[in-house]
């Protein structure tokens, strides 16, 4: 971790107002704080008492260089390194990855593929909301709601191992499709999260929605209307908390998204209350998908055949010699996509995730590219902070649930 500087005379004139070169006000840091919080984060704050008058985040102690890294693989190899950038929503990052790619190369992901891709994608989101509500819960002193939301979280994380092998870090979403089909059990173990959740949601509801102690500490707190949201290009909930409702995965879908009956959840406060609204009923939406995708569930391949891009089925590399030369030469030389560049969006559960992904011919990116919802969301603490006491600003950092990792790239 690199170390706190102290500020000179200048920095303080830029960020500050006139009165912290006097001392009338105290210029404080808050952080950097541990990765087990929302990750290694310092806010600068100037103080007048308990009232913040002003708040500079202070980025790049989990800087990674993950984009620059992607450059340096083949594309197959590239797209590991994009589960670690926003930690919670792992599957989005390898989609959006896949979505770029399959759009230079103009591969097909089949039906069944997308289907499961949408059920993954879904629960992906709702482990994520359940990391929010629970962490941001006991962030105000609601020790019992954290308890209750890693219980259903560990429902989701035992999918994702069942599918993939891993929990987190899954790459289980390919370029063309899916690594390979679910498991049998699979069916029968998101049926029973889809049973199970919406009474679970209910239980998070009637702990803190009207809960005068939690009211108190979000109502009015951490403002900010769709105007300035817009301005500082702030999408998903904390966007929606303000009234508007955008959402890729109505406004350009993917994966058969226009094909699910959902409803895009709105308020109008902007508040910190506001923002856990629309996140609630976010859960009970991505329920409401997971149950249509599962319904619907067709059958088939889960990869595209290109051989250009593909590579074989696993069963076929121990009985076939052209598979494996063809499975060996994907793995080591790469494939090389046409020369061009895309850009293209998912709808993460903190906001607008893009990819520019460019390719020069060769069998490695020429540029990749993030466009992350958590950079626009620490922009605007200033904004959401100014004028709240300082024990405001954790129920606000919770609120806006940036991840550092999808910050510092």
């Amino acid at each position: 971790m690199r170390e706190i500087q102290e500020f000179t005379l200048d920095e303080l004139k830029h960020l500050f107002s006139p009165k912290a070169l006097t001392g009338e006000t105290m210029v404080l840091n808050m952080g950097p704080q541990h990765p087990s919080t929302h990750g290694v984060l310092r806010l600068i704050l100037e103080l007048d008492g308990e009232i913040v008058l002003n708040c500079v985040p202070d980025i790049g102690y989990l800087h990674t260089g993950i984009e620059k890294n992607m450059e340096g693989k083949t594309y197959q190899k590239a797209e590991v390194l994009t589960d670690r950038m926003d930690y919670m929503y792992t599957m989005g990052n390898n989609l959006v990855y896949c979505l770029a790619v399959e759009k230079l190369t103009e591969l097909k992901s089949p039906a069944r593929a997308d289907a499961i891709r949408v059920i993954l994608l879904e629960l992906s989101r709702l482990q994520s909301h359940l990391l929010w509500i629970g962490t941001s819960a006991l962030d105000l002193g609601a020790m019992s709601v954290f308890l209750y939301a890693m219980r259903e979280r560990e429902m989701i994380l035992d999918v994702f191992e069942l599918v993939s092998g891993q929990r987190m870090m899954t790459t289980f979403i390919r370029p063309g499709g899916l690594w390979r089909d679910v498991p049998v059990e699979f069916e029968a173990a998101v049926k029973k999260i889809v049973e199970v959740f919406p009474k679970r949601i209910d239980s998070y509801e009637a702990l803190l929605t009207k809960n005068p102690i939690f009211m108190d500490r979000t109502k009015g707190i951490g403002k900010i209307d769709t105007k300035t949201a817009l301005a500082w290009d702030v999408t998903g909930p904390t966007l929606r908390a303000t009234g508007l409702a955008h959402d890729i995965r109505k406004a350009n879908p993917y994966c058969g998204y226009e094909q699910y009956d959902f409803d895009i959840p709105t308020q109008t406060t902007g508040d910190v209350y506001g923002r856990y609204q629309v996140r609630v009923e976010e859960m009970r939406q991505s329920v409401r998908i997971v149950e249509q995708a599962l319904n619907k569930l067709p059958y088939g391949p889960v990869r595209d055949n290109n051989p250009k891009f593909v590579p074989p089925p696993r069963s076929e590399i121990g009985v076939s010699m052209e598979a494996l030369i063809h499975h060996f030469k994907l793995w080591t030389e790469g494939f090389i996509p046409p020369v061009g560049s895309v850009y293209c969006t998912i709808e993460s559960p903190r906001g607008e995730m893009g990819l520019f992904l460019e390719s020069d011919g060769s069998p490695k990116p020429y540029r990749a590219h993030y466009r992350t919802p958590s950079v626009p969301l620490l922009q605007i603490m200033p904004i959401l902070s100014k004028g709240c006491f300082v024990a405001d600003l954790i129920g606000i950092i919770g609120s806006i649930d940036i991840v550092l990792g999808d910050t510092d790239r």
